[in-house]
């Protein structure tokens, strides 16, 4: 929306050469307006009625002009292009007072509104707010502008804690809120597959996975073949590694990605870990482009991959562990690092890479979070815990034998039998037989119309039902096998164990799938043919040839079977 401003001098009604015969107070007004169609109060029009009307009661003001923002909040004057020309206007001398509705139409930033019109007066410029009747050129003006403008502020905090409310609840029901993607819309809260795009998702997670190919050259050959993206002009290898991280291909869900820490702002940030994130396991299966199998190895090949070429070259690749260290307050890499003791020795360590980088946690000056409090391991100790974890499997592998060997019965004896699954195809078979019969009955003139349509009606819900279970039963089944052999697999591993030394680190690097550091002298231990995970509390002492570590205590978690 234009307005009568210095910017457009065919606009003006004074002219300024008859001011100082007939001198008027130049007058201007600014408006929000709301994006609500039903806000008739708020919408430009009206506005424009009531800025007119109350004009032509002050016969010594002349209206040189109506500034309007539409569907911007009034919380942060950033982004309000209008209301920022008025005051640059206003300041350059072109205005004497401006006029305005109410403080929460100006700003409901108690510091914005303050600041502005201090800023303002020194320029010999006023605001006057009808409604609430305060002019900043009365000596009480600001008192009661200060009060007027805090409660527009608090009204504002508490609309967005109604809306971040109202959005969580729908969040946790699965509603899905962002915009489209390759693949799949976003309509209504609904994904909807996109089945041609989802063949170029296919393409890139085979290319990745299957072929072993990197993301710059997965995106060199996309453009080759003149595939294009999504929202961005071309195809990289940060757009690449974006899909492959989204799990909406796989058939979950996960939201609250971001977050906005300053309602006044309105400036969303990365969460990481500031909020609870919200994760649906199989929120819609039916459309997942990628299945899980696929999906799991790809995230593996990604954290193995994770550290760019450079930081390989830097942080050397070739020792027992390396990439399998995770940090257990940032969720970063652990890297070596070699030090040369006086004694003739060399120490090694492995550090958070994010704290070498950038020091302890803080922010930077963008005010994104850097660095990590998250602390570092000595090699010597992370061989003599992971060396302790697996000889608790071998010491206890009967046992564990027994309860995996139960726990596949179990899963195996939930598989639908097969009988069962030809029972309902055979219903099937008959509702079909049911439809056409009634159809031929309807065309005989046997049974009237109406009744065909209700009989049909009748066998469409149960055909459908029965389709719906049939898939479930073939799903669930398929599941159940996989998991099956799972446990399988880990029965065979397990009965394999045998005492593994600290200092053999072909095993302990053939075992161990991933180590979790954390500050307070604890690790979680991940081991490749385990569906459970050790948590062990420890302390060290002594140095060079005294050096021993003390487990004090351990807990087993479990992954995908209970114990």
């Amino acid at each position: 929306m234009k307005s009568a401003c210095p910017s457009h001098p065919e606009s003006y009604v004074e002219n300024p050469s008859l001011s100082k015969i007939h001198p008027k107070l130049r007058v201007c007004a600014y408006a929000r307006v709301s994006t609500d169609k039903d806000d008739q109060a708020n919408s430009y029009e009206s506005q424009l009625k009531y800025y007119t009307d109350y004009f032509r009661t002050h016969e010594d003001w002349v209206l040189v002009g109506i500034y309007s923002d539409e569907g911007i909040s009034g919380t942060s004057v950033k982004k309000r292009k209008e209301f920022n020309r008025m005051i640059s206007d206003a300041e350059n001398g072109f205005v004497d007072l401006i006029l305005t509705k109410e403080v929460s139409r100006f700003a409901r930033n108690t510091v914005d509104t303050l600041s502005i019109t201090r800023n303002l007066k020194k320029h010999g410029v006023y605001v006057f707010f009808v409604n609430d009747n305060i002019n900043t050129k009365d000596n009480d003006g600001e008192l009661r502008l200060s009060i007027m403008a805090t409660i527009a502020q608090e009204e504002s905090r508490k609309t967005s804690e109604r809306v971040k409310w109202g959005q969580k609840r729908q969040i946790e029901k699965g509603v899905v809120f962002g915009r489209d993607m390759l693949g799949y819309s976003v309509k209504n809260g609904k994904l909807y597959l996109k089945e041609d795009e989802a063949e170029i998702v296919k393409l890139i997670f085979h290319k990745f996975t299957n072929e072993g190919k990197g993301t710059t050259v997965i995106a060199r050959e996309l453009v080759e073949e003149g595939i294009r993206p999504m929202r961005v002009k071309e195809w990289s290898n940060t757009v690449i590694l974006r899909l492959l991280r989204n799990e909406k291909y796989v058939g979950d869900l996960c939201q609250k990605k971001t977050y906005t820490p300053d309602y006044l702002s309105h400036e969303k940030k990365y969460n990481r870990g500031e909020e609870d994130k919200v994760y649906i396991r199989d929120h819609h299966p039916e459309i997942a482009i990628i299945d899980r199998e696929l999906w799991d190895r790809t995230q593996e090949e990604l954290d193995r991959r994770s550290l760019a070429p450079e930081q390989k070259a830097r942080y050397s690749n070739r020792y027992w562990c390396s990439g399998k260290i995770v940090c257990g307050a940032c969720g970063g890499k652990f890297v070596g690092r070699k030090k040369h003791l006086k004694c003739g020795t060399v120490y090694q360590s492995w550090w958070c890479l994010a704290a070498i980088r950038h020091g302890s946690a803080k922010l930077d000056p963008y005010g994104d979070p850097i660095g990590c409090d998250g602390g570092s391991i000595g090699d010597r100790t992370l061989r003599a815990l992971t060396a302790y974890a697996i000889n608790l499997v071998s010491v206890h592998k009967e046992e564990i034998v027994k309860k995996l060997s139960k726990t596949m019965q179990d899963v195996l004896f939930s598989v639908p039998e097969s009988n069962s699954k030809d029972k309902i195809q055979k219903k099937i078979e008959a509702l079909r037989r049911k439809k056409i019969n009634i159809i031929d009955l309807a065309a005989e003139g046997l049974i009237s119309k109406e009744d065909m349509r209700e009989q049909n009606a009748m066998y469409t819900k149960e055909l459908e039902e029965l389709s719906l279970q049939l898939i479930e039963d073939e799903k669930r089944a398929a599941t159940n096998l996989d998991r099956a052999k799972r446990i399988e697999f880990y029965i065979s591993r397990i009965q394999e164990l045998t005492h593994v030394e600290p200092d053999n680190e072909e095993a302990l690097h053939n075992l161990l799938k991933k180590a979790v550091v954390y500050r307070d002298k604890f690790v979680d231990l991940y081991l490749n043919f385990t569906s459970f995970y050790f948590r062990m509390w420890y302390q060290t002492s002594g140095r060079s040839d005294n050096f021993t570590v003390n487990v004090l205590g351990y807990k087993i978690i479990d992954i995908d079977t209970q114990f």
